[in-house]
């Protein structure tokens, strides 16, 4: 891929978009080399990888991956055989760590039964070592200092330096806080020369013995180490040599324990920063909103609703760009500021990043060619330095384009032929064309050239396109449109903004009648394109909500459906019953007959046979599949539910009634004191009539009246019974409850002498349709009152 049109289109733009995303130094080092490949199967399998990595943001959240320096410096000095300092080892220790918890987090989404299509692989070549990695987070904090628990001398020589310490400071406190802190510049204990001193104004030096360390830039200040304290100093100093030693010993014995693996953690931060590449195409994607593109192996481009990646969302325009299959050369004509220039730049940019493995701008299901090289002339190549104009810079383009492209490359050309007399520009662009056509490439060009929109129509698999004007404003709508060559609006424009109506039609006597007949033709296709464009629009919306619609019906025939079998098998039920009590009844009145027959001894007598037949024929029912079978009729109506029906809720085997509709099917129902929410298929409408007396009046919406002789609440006090009466309200009441499903209830039972109190808990205790009880909070009664669970 030339270096040219890398930066021709803003490639490294979209790379400083993924890389603010990057955590690791190699991956970062992974971005700045990336190039749009050539070759099919790598551009499949960087976009494989990037499909698994934004699988795991969607699923996971993306990769768990830390900031990751650069070790490879620290590998090489491991090499040569030196040591480590304790910020290169807390280096390294973090890609060995890294690497732990990235296996680890690989392995759960195994767990989770998480396929992934080729990250698992390059998971699994990261080599862990448990035993290093445990030792060295053990030994060196992240921020590189040695941590004490690194020997067990280290440990030993921290605390006897800490004990040293705290021992001076109390001595110097003397001086800090006594008679003596008067001679002091400040009442403080520093350290000079890695020795304990106080500031002592320098008149009262003679009041200290000991030595002087340092003095203040005035000279009013000296630093003095009293003589008390010279001794504990020399300590702590040799233990704080001590340290030192021991530090630099822990450091060289970490440097040889991991230099054997050092090829391994290289291969591992190779790895993590590759990981962390991935993770951050994936981010990229998803904050572009951008899909996956399929690969034409043939080079076939169609991108839909594609746009520009460094436009924002909601300010690009989205356009079909089509080339590839019946059209190898398409010419985009019109006026400038059209949109013709940043649609080649769009369909550029999209085919390096397709190419580079990351995902594209454009909706699901938009195709992508694998050129061997994408080459491009756009915007003004005029060159000061090099003595070039405008159209020369141009020419020295296309020639560098024509050296070098091939049947699988794809071109760009902004304006050929720009720059010099139209229509020798207008036929160097056709020569230039009928060239890169017998070539074989893929080529996209702008142009202002009325005679290319000739060309566009006499060349096979040539395709004319312009951008969209609107015809009332004259302003661009950047649509770009397939099949139609752009007009000219230079007059319609001038006369817009102000020119004289004598010129403007001196302008158009000029111009020929051919050119005015083509213009008048174009902007007709133009319009007539729009308004197809419009209702394409307004019918696909029209389509998406017959889908949903038909959807709903058809969920709503699914459900009627197997309703019809319920009832259907249900009536089978109760029709097969009642053929059995008909065969039942026949079968005793037959037996009637011959014992009659026996008793009488003769034929039975007439009447006797014709009340028979009569019995027999009282047992004739209709057939049940008849339109006004009565079983039928009353299993519709059982499921005719209204507003304020009474019902029964068949799960519970308890009534209730009707009291609004939650959704298509379902119902809002009042079961005693409790409102629920049933599936209107666990209904069953019944006749007021039907139900008990004391459910059959009712007010308003107030809650149906059980079998009780009185209201259930939920709370009961037996503040001021006798201990028998108020164990038998006990009694009535906890049943009460259940039977009007109550899930909690209060007992008031007081405290006074605690007898009612003890009662209640041993009923409580004994009822087995108690789950729980305990005392009511402090706020809400305390020990006089217990909280049941039923």
């Amino acid at each position: 891929m030339n270096h040219k049109i890398i930066e021709t289109l803003e490639f490294e733009q979209i790379k400083g978009r993924v890389a603010q995303h990057l955590v690791s130094a190699a991956g970062k080092q992974e971005l700045a080399a990336l190039m749009p490949a050539t070759d099919y199967q790598t551009v499949d399998t960087w976009l494989t990888e990037t499909t698994d990595g934004a699988d795991i943001l969607r699923l996971e959240g993306g990769l768990p991956l830390p900031k990751l320096a650069d070790i490879k410096p620290q590998m090489k000095r491991l090499k040569i055989g030196a040591n480590l300092n304790g910020t290169e080892l807390a280096q390294v220790t973090k890609v060995l760590q890294a690497s732990l918890s990235v296996q680890n987090f690989f392995e759960q989404m195994r767990e989770k039964k998480i396929k992934l299509r080729v990250l698992e692989q390059t998971v699994d070549r990261l080599v862990t070592i448990p035993s290093v990695t445990t030792r060295l987070v053990r030994s060196v904090d992240p921020d590189g200092r040695i941590n004490d628990e690194a020997s067990a001398k280290l440990h030993g020589i921290r605390q006897l330096i800490s004990k040293t310490e705290n021992e001076i400071r109390q001595q110097m406190a003397q001086y800090t806080q006594g008679k003596s802190a008067k001679y002091l510049s400040e009442p403080i204990v520093t350290v000079r020369n890695d020795r304990f001193v106080i500031p002592v104004l320098a008149r009262y030096r003679n009041k200290f013995g000991g030595v002087v360390h340092d003095q203040s830039a005035s000279g009013q200040t000296l630093y003095i180490e009293p003589g008390a304290v010279m001794e504990d100093n020399n300590r702590l100093r040799q233990a704080q040599i001590e340290e030192k030693q021991e530090v630099l010993r822990v450091l060289a014995e970490l440097s040889a324990l991991i230099s054997p693996y050092r090829h391994d953690i290289l291969n591992n931060e190779q790895i993590l920063g590759h990981l962390d590449f991935i993770n951050a195409k994936a981010i990229y994607a998803h904050e572009l909103k951008a899909s996956l593109p399929l690969l034409s192996a043939d080079n076939q481009v169609n991108l839909r609703k594609a746009w520009h990646p460094l436009i924002a969302r909601d300010q690009a325009v989205a356009n079909d760009i089509k080339l590839g299959g019946d059209y190898q050369t398409v010419i985009i004509t019109g006026p400038n500021t059209g949109g013709k220039t940043i649609t080649l730049k769009t369909l550029g940019i999209i085919q390096l990043m397709g190419q580079a493995g990351l995902f594209i701008p454009a909706q699901e299901g938009s195709t992508i060619g694998v050129f061997d090289n994408v080459f491009a002339d756009i915007g003004d190549e005029q060159s000061l330095e090099q003595n070039l104009s405008t159209f020369s810079g141009h020419m020295d383009n296309v020639k560098t384009i024509l050296d070098q492209l091939t049947a699988d490359s794809l071109v760009l050309l902004d304006e050929l032929g720009a720059g010099t007399d139209p229509k020798e520009g207008a036929a160097l662009a056709m020569a230039i064309l009928d060239e890169i056509g017998q070539r074989g490439s893929l080529v996209m060009i702008t142009t202002h050239y009325p005679e290319l929109k000739v060309y566009g129509y006499d060349r096979a698999k040539t395709i004319n396109a312009s951008m969209e004007f609107d015809q009332a404003t004259l302003q661009p709508t950047y649509r770009l449109l397939l099949g139609i060559p752009g007009r000219s609006n230079g007059l319609e424009i001038a006369k817009r903004l102000g020119i004289g109506p004598a010129i403007i039609s001196e302008a158009q006597s000029l111009v020929s009648d051919d050119s005015q007949d083509l213009n008048a033709m174009i902007g007709d296709l133009v319009e007539q394109r729009k308004q197809a464009r419009e209702e394409s629009e307004r019918l696909a919306k029209l389509v998406a909500q017959n889908q949903a619609d038909q959807e709903e019906l058809n969920q709503k025939l699914d459900r009627f459906n197997e309703q019809r079998d319920q009832l259907l098998e249900r009536a089978r039920s109760q029709a097969n019953h009642q053929v059995a009590q008909a065969k039942r009844k026949a079968d005793r009145i037959i037996h009637h007959l011959r014992q009659l027959e026996i008793q009488q001894g003769a034929g039975v007598k007439e009447n006797q046979l014709m009340d028979a037949q009569g019995a027999l024929n009282a047992l004739h029912q209709d057939n049940p599949r008849l339109q006004h079978n009565s079983i039928l009729k009353r299993a519709k109506e059982k499921h005719d539910l209204h507003k304020g029906d009474a019902v029964l809720v068949k799960s519970y085997g308890q009534h209730g009634e009707l009291l609004s509709r939650r959704g298509n099917h379902k119902w809002e129902v009042q079961i005693g004191i409790l409102k629920m929410e049933i599936d209107e298929r666990d209904l069953e409408k019944v006749a007021k009539r039907d139900l008990p007396k004391e459910k059959q009046q009712r007010t308003g919406h107030r809650a149906v009246k059980t079998t009780q002789t009185r209201k259930t609440s939920a709370r009961l006090d037996l503040r001021g019974h006798r201990y028998e009466e108020a164990m038998g309200e006990l009694s009535n009441f906890i049943d009460h409850a259940l039977l009007n499903n109550l899930g909690t209830v209060t007992i008031i039972h007081g405290k006074g002498t605690g007898a009612l109190r003890k009662g209640t808990q041993q009923y409580l205790q004994s009822n087995p349709r108690v789950k729980s009880f305990s005392y009511a909070a402090p706020n809400a009664g305390g020990d006089g009152a217990t909280i049941v669970s039923l």
